[in-house]
């Protein structure tokens, strides 16, 4: 039987309203249940395959959802927590690629640049899956801000690894500092591009409200724009197409006040709401379905015992590596700044540090990132271990979010942290914004 593409859209966006019911009566995070019911939806035979392309995913989903993401983040907060949020989107991003690496070299026989490869894709937490996962749960407000923040950021910095090292593959020589350089210049082109397109973004709606050229539904329309306006020509220009999004998001969402009117903001906010869950929806149910075409492209060259062990051990690297490196960098900065600076910078609780560092989850963009990986290099030779990294992508991205999307809140509540009152809650925010604003 022949589906029509619409009659398949229509059957996922029906499969995301019965998934979506059935996580809000259990409880649970919809991004998990919509992957769990994606996998067994799309390993029954005689379905029809949901392929994610993904292009689809870098052009289509990507920008709305970090530029949703991006608005409603605070600036005032995300400043506050600028030093955690780059250690985590930058250094953590670098220690968990580097680990990674070393696994997939020594324990899995991929060459370097494979293996660091693989590092990039699987390093960074998914914006979307950290915000979905934590929404329903209580915990801190600077805890939310750092994940938040982590995740608009770490996907650029893990992009921009990726696009290293595959470049690297069948060079015979590769410079670390050439390739620092590419970094700092990739980032920075991709922040210029998000300002400018903000600052062009924020007087076109204020000419269009002073000329009352526009009504609301365009006003909308050209919200929904805004972050495709700055991804694509970032990305053609060579530069982080995610950081010009998210800057893009944070510089307009932080003086929506001087440009849109209440009434206009509501119905704006409504319309995103909706397209965010749209998007959500459709991209966690192809995540799942996305299984059944990695396996059928699996080469024979590993057992499926090794493949499996292989997997376990990856994914025990990533949760290890991110806890590993979180007390460090917790604690460290801080004491820093007492002993050299003479600044009582205030430490952490450790609870609040364990919860951040349990939340670790991968997402969509860990597995679209392997799933455009080339066939083959520049010189003609296979990509080296292509399949197998697919694969080992999608177990990560299944342990990491199943596994401790369904255990954060067990953590959470053994550890207390979703506990603090909101008065202890106001108080830990004023003396962090107040370290903030010392160190900057």
């Amino acid at each position: 039987m022949v589906f029509h593409p619409i009659e398949l859209i229509l059957a996922l966006l029906v499969i995301a309203v019965v998934l979506g019911v059935l996580a809000s009566w259990l409880k649970t995070p919809y991004p998990i249940l919509l992957v769990i019911g994606g996998i067994l939806l799309g390993l029954q035979p005689g379905l029809p395959v949901f392929p994610l392309d993904p292009h689809i995913v870098f052009l289509l989903f990507l920008p709305p959802l970090l530029y949703a993401a991006a608005f409603r983040t605070p600036w005032p907060e995300f400043r506050a927590q600028i030093r955690p949020i780059t250690l985590l989107a930058v250094g953590l991003v670098l220690f968990s690629t580097v680990a990674v690496a070393a696994v997939a070299h020594y324990g899995i026989g991929l060459p370097w640049a494979a293996g660091f490869v693989l590092g990039a894709i699987v390093s960074p937490p998914d914006a979307v899956a950290a915000m979905a996962v934590t929404k329903r749960l209580k915990v801190p407000r600077i805890i939310v801000t750092i994940l938040e923040g982590e995740s608009l950021v770490n996907d650029a910095s893990a992009l921009v690894i990726l696009r290293l090292a595959i470049g690297a593959l069948g060079v015979s020589a590769f410079s670390m500092w050439d390739g620092a350089i590419e970094f700092v210049l990739v980032s920075a082109g991709g922040i210029v591009i998000g300002l400018l397109g903000a600052i062009l973004a924020i007087r076109l709606h204020r000419w269009l409200e002073v000329t009352k050229l526009a009504d609301s539904k365009l006003q909308i329309t050209i919200t929904l724009l805004t972050p495709f306006a700055v991804y694509l020509p970032a990305e053609h220009l060579h530069v982080s197409g995610v950081l010009a999004v998210v800057t893009a998001g944070l510089w307009v969402g932080n003086r929506c006040e001087e440009v849109f009117s209440c009434a206009l903001y509501d119905e704006a906010t409504a319309v995103w709401e909706w397209v965010e869950f749209l998007l959500n929806s459709f991209i966690f149910i192809l995540l799942g379905f996305a299984l059944r075409g990695i396996l059928d492209n699996l080469d024979a060259q590993h057992s499926f015992e090794d493949v499996i062990q292989y997997s376990l051990i990856l994914s025990g690297v990533v949760i290890l590596a991110r806890l590993a490196w979180m007390f460090p960098g917790a604690y460290l900065p801080r004491w820093l700044d007492r002993v050299l600076l003479g600044i009582p910078t205030p430490y952490p609780k450790w609870q609040g540090v364990c919860v951040v560092g349990w939340t670790g989850m991968r997402g969509v963009v860990s597995l679209a990132a392997a799933l455009a990986l080339p066939e083959t290099l520049p010189d003609g030779q296979p990509f080296p271990g292509r399949s197998l990294i697919q694969f080992l992508t999608f177990a990560v991205i299944f342990t990491t979010l199943v596994g401790q999307g369904l255990t954060l809140p067990l953590v959470i509540r053994w550890l207390g942290v979703g506990e603090e009152s909101e008065s202890e809650e106001a108080e830990s925010s004023e003396e962090i914004v107040e370290s903030g604003d010392q160190e900057h």
